[in-house]
């Protein structure tokens, strides 16, 4: 029997799109594992793009910014669940931020801007938990997808941090709120730097991306396999005693920010100096 013990078992993975998001790494773990995984993603364009990548699999479609359609979401993987059977997990890899009319500073995001973003990032989770609560197994788990931190201002990332912030928050309130009806354990993966398509849209995001592979402590970029695997294992009953977590998966890099090489270059380049005497 594999370590995980996810052989038999249903998932609904929301937020797939291509072959490089985080979703799609999910998937193909949890389907080694022989786990039967249900897709959803926003458009039926997108839908049919993906039924090539992943033939034979059921793909949903579900624009979280609408009620009805994650109500019948759920009334779909009711369907497709075998009779009896639960659901014995969902992840949530769904986020948005409309970069287009962000002029870079904080302090101008627009209203409607920053709410679609919390809509889509965070207020998704909590409706598609609500709308799958009959269909999920007592012990089922959910997992997220946020961020390594929500403390740090990264001026390009611009007004998705707060979102991630209140997403952090919201699988602590979910567990609570959850434990009162059934054992469903909500987690995240607080993951580092990725190379995905919805991150090449975040502003000066490469340059970030190159910084935090230097700041790891071991010199190389977080992988979207090794955030997939993190996911898998907070999916599965090995993780029964972790519930509202985030679990920082960022090899190292929130722990390396006064690495010795980055401070030398930062200071030779920004203020060189002759006097090398102490300050």
């Amino acid at each position: 029997m594999s370590f995980l013990q996810l052989s038999g078992k249903t998932f609904l993975i929301c937020g797939i799109a291509n072959r490089k998001s985080v979703a799609y790494h999910i998937g193909q773990v949890l389907e080694a594992e022989g786990a039967t995984v249900i897709y959803s993603t926003r458009t039926p364009e997108r839908r049919e793009q993906l039924l090539k990548l992943l033939p034979g699999r059921s793909i949903l479609v579900c624009d979280v910014q609408q009620d009805r359609q994650i109500v019948a979401l759920a009334d779909e993987v009711g369907r497709l669940l075998p009779a009896g059977g639960r659901l014995s997990g969902l992840v949530h890899s769904l986020a948005f931020a409309n970069y287009q009319n962000f002029s870079g500073q904080f302090h101008e995001v627009n209203r409607a801007d920053f709410l679609q973003a919390v809509d889509i990032s965070c207020y998704s989770l909590i409706a598609l938990a609500n709308a799958l609560k009959e269909c999920f197994a007592e012990d089922a788990g959910v997992v997220t997808i946020s961020i390594s931190s929500t403390q740090m201002a990264a001026e390009s990332y611009g007004y998705m941090a707060p979102a991630k912030a209140a997403l952090d928050s919201t699988i602590t309130f979910l567990a609570k709120s959850f434990s009162r009806i059934s054992k469903v354990r909500f987690n995240a993966v607080g993951a580092g730097l990725l190379k995905t398509n919805s991150s090449a849209g975040i502003p000066n995001y490469l340059d970030n991306y190159l910084y935090a592979e230097q700041a790891t402590l071991r010199k190389a970029a977080l992988t979207t396999e090794e955030v997939a695997n993190v996911a898998a294992f907070l999916l599965s009953p090995r993780s029964s005693g972790i519930n509202a977590q985030t679990i920082i998966t960022d090899a190292g890099m929130g722990k390396n920010y006064f690495d010795a090489r980055i401070v030398q270059a930062t200071t030779q380049q920004v203020w060189p100096r002759a006097d090398t005497s102490p300050l």
